[in-house]
């Protein structure tokens, strides 16, 4: 079942399947794990659940096309099979892994590349006509973070996806399944990153869901210095909180029932009836 991707806030559930991710590598290691992990993210309010076999962290490795599937294929049959009114996501930027995955269950993709990394993506994503979200990632994961430069990091990064979204409209997309990610983190300083946060509402004038994902990331230590990835909620919830009043829809997050919390108190506290 497809939610309404306008409708904020829409929680997705990160769930990497790799020893590597910066935040929870290797804390998935089996099936029970996940689909324990992932009772908790949908009892808490998700309404998708992405799954991810390759780290996009900063200097990450490349992982084979055989390993990443053999990570992420079991796991998102069964918790298709299991959350059947769930959005199953599978990041990815490979074509063959798309398909797979799709055919075990998967109903949307998430390309940290936005379709740019595998030519066969766009086939994919035009044959089966699924939501997609688009992902804005200056350079490659392993060098991307070598002194990114931008004159204007929100305008650049608005350009890319429009001209990216642009091609999956005519790829026979509707605009409506079309989400778009600026990348916090992604080949971005911590002024690229903060800019970009400031001016999140920007992106709604190219008529799509706005996707934030900024949960745990690392520009949170740099205004806050030696802050751990364990200790980064407090920053993860104030960037979701912030985000929501400017109207992005969709919230990827390590940490659901807590952004969901915060996300309804403040809903609570805006909307509050004096009458």
């Amino acid at each position: 079942m497809l939610p309404d991707f306008f409708k904020a806030p829409i929680l997705m559930g990160i769930l990497n399947i790799t020893p590597d991710s910066f935040y929870d590598g290797g804390r998935n290691p089996d099936l029970q794990t996940v689909l324990k992990r992932a009772h908790e993210m949908v009892q808490g309010g998700a309404q998708i659940l992405d799954i991810g076999g390759e780290s996009t962290r900063p200097g990450a490795s490349i992982v084979s096309l055989e390993e990443e599937q053999e990570r992420v294929i079991p796991v998102i049959t069964a918790l298709s099979n299991e959350f059947p009114e769930t959005l199953v996501s599978i990041d990815t930027r490979n074509a063959t892994t798309m398909r797979k995955a799709i055919e075990a269950g998967a109903g949307m993709i998430n390309d940290v590349t936005a379709l740019t990394h595998d030519p066969g993506a766009l086939d994919v994503v035009s044959e089966y006509k699924i939501p997609v979200c688009l992902m804005h990632m200056k350079g490659k994961p392993g060098t991307m973070q070598r002194d990114p430069h931008y004159d204007d990091a929100p305008q650049e990064v608005y350009d890319y996806l429009k001209e990216r979204r642009d091609l999956c409209i005519d790829a026979g997309l509707d605009q409506k399944q079309i989400i778009l990610d600026p990348g916090i983190g992604f080949g971005k300083t911590l002024k690229h990153n903060l800019s970009l946060l400031n001016q999140i509402d920007k992106f709604h004038a190219l008529g799509c869901p706005v996707m934030l994902g900024a949960s745990r990331k690392s520009f949170i230590d740099k205004v806050i210095p030696d802050t751990s990835a364990e200790d980064r909620l407090p920053g993860s919830l104030a960037a979701a909180i912030w985000a929501y009043q400017k109207g992005v829809q969709i919230f990827r997050v390590h940490d659901v029932p807590e952004t969901a919390q915060a996300i309804e108190i403040y809903r609570n506290i805006k909307n509050i009836d004096y009458t």
